[in-house]
């Protein structure tokens, strides 16, 4: 699906230091079918900003490697130790929390959701969230079967991560991959980054370059 420009964005870039740049947009994927659109939201994000991505051990299973674009980076569980040798050594989880300006994780999946919401850090992308500067915006779209979506946990798990400050892009009501027709839906690749491109372009521009 193509990833137009929203039609009311007017910035492009952020200054720092006299010096535009683009923004820098953490992508993250964590175990739901929908990760199967992970390779177009990352391509819809990397028209307008700077991209790495993140995947869970689950999410792989339904991300095609292959269509993702050539100049992101993604990372997984296997990379965060992987350049650690000794003391004083880059950690993966902290050093990509600093790079980013916005994390986006989508799909969110229930499993994660609750992860989250209790503060557990058992992995790259969870050791991230735990790891987050919340003064810095941070978007989650879930994906998840109806029963699950409507599970009184989800309730209590997304008044948590609320709390937090973290906003949420909504399901939709569709056909899901497991055959039901419900709520649960992850948001369209396209929604997802005009929902985000928006937000930045409104605080970047009230704040004169800052969000």
């Amino acid at each position: 699906m193509a990833c137009s420009k929203p039609v009311s964005a007017e910035g492009e870039t952020m200054a720092v230091d006299g010096a535009p740049r683009k923004p820098r947009i953490l992508l993250a994927a964590s175990g739901s079918v929908a990760a199967v659109k992970f390779a177009n939201l990352c391509h819809c994000f990397s028209e307008w900003a700077e991209v790495r991505a993140v995947a869970t051990s689950a999410s792989l299973h339904f991300i095609d490697r292959a269509s993702m674009p050539k100049d992101v980076t993604l990372y997984t569980d296997d990379n965060e130790w992987s350049s650690w040798m000794k003391l004083g050594d880059n950690v993966l989880h902290i050093e990509l929390r600093k790079w980013a300006d916005i994390m986006v994780i989508a799909p969110l999946s229930a499993n994660t959701l609750g992860k989250i919401a209790g503060g557990l850090c058992d992995n790259l992308l969870t050791c991230i969230v735990r790891a987050w500067d919340y003064s810095k915006p941070f978007f989650v779209a879930p994906a998840m079967n109806t029963l699950m979506w409507n599970n009184p946990f989800t309730e209590r798990h997304l008044i948590s991560i609320d709390e937090l400050g973290i906003s949420l892009i909504p399901p939709v009501t569709k056909r899901l991959a497991c055959g039901d027709y419900g709520n649960g839906a992850m948001a369209e690749p396209s929604t997802i980054y005009s929902t985000v491109r928006l937000f930045y372009e409104s605080k970047t521009q009230q704040g004169n370059g800052d969000i």
